[in-house]
């Protein structure tokens, strides 16, 4: 989807590969010095790009940031694509491998793409340039009203997986679905949050927890 925060969309390959070098950047700078050393200079020097590039697309460290937190859930979203599409290949081509993955899901397979869900969060949690701080939302409070990061990745999230949760339906009940997936989010947000607190990888038994607790509470609109 596109970067709101962008001031100016790049069109050639060239503009669009200066603008990636310059989110890099500033994902490294946030890893190193944090969000509030951070400046346009500085992800200017470390792209080796102009600082006019950078103010050619983003009038400031804040819209970089969001601008960065929106590329983080298209990554996210892509990681989990490819990660159930390689589940879907494996259950195809070895059909005792699917049949030993785990329980019946009522043909859905939504509890095998929950946890998929939850493991590529951890992946990057762990791995991704900046993650750490920025997320899928700006870092540290703003005047502006609150662009409510788990609401986009929940919406995301239901949207991607709609194959497998296998609900389509009346208003009511797409209603319910969006209101189960906005809590399980933040469930799962805030437990996350409690595992790498505890564990700097991030707490084993508490994720573990969290896949349960999370299979358990969306069985009720599921199954």
């Amino acid at each position: 989807m596109p970067i709101p925060p962008l001031r100016r969309h790049p069109v050639q390959r060239r503009s669009a590969e200066r603008l990636g070098r310059i989110l890099d950047a500033c994902a490294e700078l946030l890893d190193e010095i944090g969000y509030e050393e951070l400046s346009t200079r500085a992800v200017a020097e470390r792209a080796n790009v102009p600082i006019g590039s950078v103010y050619r697309f983003f009038s400031n460290k804040r819209a970089m940031a969001e601008a960065l937190a929106h590329r983080n859930l298209d990554e996210y979203a892509e990681r989990i694509t490819r990660r159930l599409a390689a589940v879907d290949s494996a259950s195809a081509s070895d059909p005792a491998w699917a049949s030993d993955s785990g329980p019946d899901d009522g043909g859905g397979g939504w509890r095998e793409a929950m946890d998929v869900v939850v493991d590529e969060y951890l992946a990057m949690k762990r791995g991704a340039p900046g993650f750490a701080l920025i997320e899928f939302g700006h870092p540290v409070p703003a005047t502006a009203p609150p662009q409510q990061p788990n609401h986009l990745v929940a919406d995301r999230l239901r949207t991607l997986l709609a194959d497998r949760l296998g609900t389509g339906g009346d208003r009511a009940t797409e209603e319910r679905l969006r209101v189960a997936f906005l809590l399980a989010v933040e469930a799962a947000d805030a437990l996350l949050r409690l595992a790498f607190r505890m564990d700097p990888e991030g707490d084993p038994a508490i994720v573990a927890e969290t896949k349960e607790l999370l299979r358990a509470y969306l069985a009720r609109v599921l199954d």
